[in-house]
């Protein structure tokens, strides 16, 4: 599995119909209707997110390997 920044992850998630509904320093915390999760991803510039941080957040997200 290749590692994304965290820009490009939450460009993802916007894709598939996660809503950004704030932002706390360098995290953005995305919530979707239907669902209680919350989604923190951190966005350091262009730095990869680590693969479990990405893993566990596809998990939530229902994304696919070939999304990303």
């Amino acid at each position: 599995m290749k590692s994304i920044s965290g820009k490009d992850l939450c460009r993802i998630l916007e894709k598939k119909g996660w809503q950004l509904k704030n932002i706390q320093g360098s995290h953005h915390v995305y919530m979707t209707a239907g669902r209680k999760e919350r989604i923190s991803v951190p966005v350091h510039g262009n730095k990869d997110l680590k693969i479990g941080l990405l893993k566990a957040v596809m998990k939530i997200a229902e994304i696919n390997e070939d999304e990303i």
